[in-house]
């Protein structure tokens, strides 16, 4: 829980307590089903909590802003994120029923009215968000398709409306087999610890909505 503070000290009390409760709860799950690896338990904070909130030093969701978590897992990168930004309303959805039982579980513990958890495909979904956030779910050419149609096209963010990926080693290439503009924020930048020195952000622009 340290490593949270430490890059980001301003969090309120309540924000806090959240973020402390997120360890025990997932362990307690991870004992009835494999959510995260056991070997990564140890190095949850690093490797799940602050890696999602990469995205966090990026950008600072506006109030009222609607972003869509696909292939969210165990609620990764959504339910950090939804901590951070609780006027947010982030949708987290997945195709693996039992992923999605535990983060309607640690969203009700948490009392994060702001999330809401879907077992669906991204496909599936005709709603509009203004950001679409992933974590390491698929290559790039792959996961384009599922987000066309789904941006909102008023933009009231810093950042226009698009996608932000999570992602660890050469993204350039994987990002160049399809032919949009991107912008990539290196964690290491942010974060001191060897696991971020591969680790990145890509910021897509959403240039087809309009």
């Amino acid at each position: 829980m340290d490593i949270i503070l430490k890059y980001f000290p301003d969090l309120s009390e309540t924000q806090r307590e959240k973020f402390a409760r997120l360890k025990p709860l997932y362990e307690e799950w991870n004992e009835k089903i494999n959510v995260i690896s056991r070997k990564d338990m140890e190095h949850f904070y690093e490797k799940h909590v602050l890696h999602s909130l990469g995205i966090a030093k990026v950008i600072s969701f506006q109030p009222g802003t609607k972003v869509l978590d696909i292939g969210t897992g165990g609620g990764f990168p959504g339910i950090p994120l939804a901590i951070m930004f609780p006027e947010t309303h982030f949708h987290l959805v997945d195709s693996i029923g039992k992923k999605i039982a535990v983060v309607k579980d640690i969203a009700r513990q948490l009392k994060l009215s702001n999330v809401e958890a879907q077992q669906t495909r991204a496909e599936e979904l005709v709603r509009k968000y203004d950001f679409i956030v992933s974590r390491a779910v698929t290559r790039f050419a792959n996961f384009y398709p599922w987000v066309k149609g789904k941006f909102r096209k008023e933009d009231f963010n810093e950042f226009p409306n698009g996608i932000l990926l999570l992602k660890g080693g050469a993204v350039d290439e994987e990002m160049e087999e399809r032919p949009v503009s991107y912008v990539t924020y290196h964690l290491d930048d942010y974060f001191k610890e060897e696991f971020f020195d591969t680790k990145k952000v890509v910021y897509v622009p959403w240039e087809g909505k309009r």
